[in-house]
């Protein structure tokens, strides 16, 4: 099957995908003194963003193997991205429940590199 012989997505973005299955599917208790975090503002998280929109679209490819597909993107796909995002130490760290999105996580610190150092990327010729 080709990719324009694919099925129309079941959800039109990842909103639709979080608002109407991942925050439905995955309960949980998400207050102030839980172990579990979540921020319901999580489209201002650029970690939560890119990983929930990954979830979406492989929840869209492995809806289609009615065998195993949903079990193979819960065990290898959902569960890891999720434990990431309700861990306390995640992109959600300082946001709750009751008091909203909390933006106070500061990129990586960076120190770029010399020019050149890697070389040109299509050769593969990094010499460390």
């Amino acid at each position: 099957m080709t990719e324009q012989q694919q099925p129309p997505m079941i959800h039109t973005d990842v909103v639709d995908f979080v608002e109407n299955y991942l925050s439905v599917v995955y309960r949980r208790q998400v207050t102030d003194i839980s172990e579990t975090v979540w921020c319901p503002e999580w489209w201002k998280h650029a970690e939560a963003v890119a990983r929930l929109d990954a979830l979406w679209r492989a929840w869209e490819h492995y809806r289609l193997q009615a065998s195993t597909g949903l079990s193979v993107w819960f065990l290898d796909h959902a569960d890891p991205h999720m434990t990431k995002l309700f861990d306390p130490r995640g992109p959600f760290k300082y946001c709750s429940v009751r008091n909203g999105h909390k933006d106070m996580l500061s990129p990586l610190p960076l120190k770029s590199p010399e020019r050149g150092l890697f070389g040109d990327p299509t050769v593969g010729d990094f010499q460390p």
